[in-house]
């Protein structure tokens, strides 16, 4: 008997790759005796409408972004499929975090011999997020980044961009409650993973997606050169300093007289205050067998 894969594809993610290569794929998934139904993803319209709920895997082609809204309709629906990844954006961050291939058919043999895995997905204020929450300096940079540059440029498109932002810093002042205890400190940028990296870049070096855990890193107000430092150290090297606060902790309340924008894997996001927390061991991966 048959199993059942619903193979869904972002056409304008990445270089637009993914579009030539649905025949290569669908041929590798038949021969691994799955029946495939493809689907283009529509964004503002939940693809798993219509769709029959006998699914055995749901394949996702696309980035960072493409992931996250897939989870967050899956979730809407209460369904909890098995997922596969097949890269296909700019960074590329999440499946980097569970070892896919960035080749795109290699990636899609990966999923097909691969073995299923529990591991951890973040959520705020009843949204969910795969690899990074942030608001603050750069942090929406992904957000304003225009497709036609990532597509040109990869990842230094976001250091680009991002370079833009060190003159209009925005100090927001936050009260934030953890495992551990709580603080107040006024922020220039604040990330908090689920993963590691952010545009590929190692930053949160202990973080890690099987752990319960997020790893929230803050940048503390500090002057132009400061901040510029401490944020080319942070996400070229993963350097800490002291202009930097690393809180390890299952769950957050964030509160700030302020109403930063926010972004989820390189999509708007939730509005304070915020309530996040480590849904440790929610989300089913197929990841390549170590």
């Amino acid at each position: 008997m048959s199993k059942r894969l619903l193979l869904l594809y972002n056409v304008k993610a990445g270089r637009g790759r993914i579009r030539r290569k649905i025949d290569a794929l669908e041929d590798i998934f038949f021969e691994a005796g799955y029946e495939i139904e493809p689907k283009m993803l529509r964004f503002g319209e939940n693809p798993f409408d219509d769709v029959a709920q006998d699914i055995d895997l749901v394949v996702i082609c696309g980035g960072d972004g493409t992931i996250n809204y897939v989870v967050n309709a899956m979730r809407t629906k209460g369904l909890d499929y098995p997922l596969g990844i097949i890269p296909a954006g700019t960074a590329n961050d999440f499946a980097g975090a569970i070892g896919v291939s960035s080749r795109t058919l290699k990636a899609a043999r990966q999923i097909v011999e691969g073995q299923e895995q529990r591991i951890d997905c973040g959520r705020v204020n009843g949204l969910y997020f795969v690899n990074i929450f942030s608001f603050g300096m750069f942090t929406t940079t992904s957000q304003h980044t225009p497709e036609k540059i990532k597509r040109h440029l990869g990842k230094a498109a976001y250091l680009i961009e991002g370079s833009k932002e060190l003159h209009n810093r925005e100090y927001i002042p936050l009260h934030i409650v953890h495992d551990g205890g709580e603080v107040d400190v006024d922020s220039t940028m604040t990330l908090i993973f689920n993963g590691e990296t952010a545009g590929r870049f190692p930053i949160a070096r202990s973080a890690s997606i099987r752990d319960g855990l997020l790893d929230c890193m803050i940048m503390r107000k500090c002057t132009t050169f400061q901040g510029a430092w401490a944020a080319t150290k942070l996400l070229v090297a993963g350097s800490e300093n002291e202009n930097i606060i690393h809180i390890r902790s299952s769950k957050l309340s964030i509160t700030s007289p302020l109403s930063p924008l926010t972004d989820m894997d390189g999509q708007p996001s939730a509005e304070f205050p915020l309530e996040i927390e480590c849904l440790s061991g929610n989300l089913r991966i197929v990841a390549p067998k170590k």
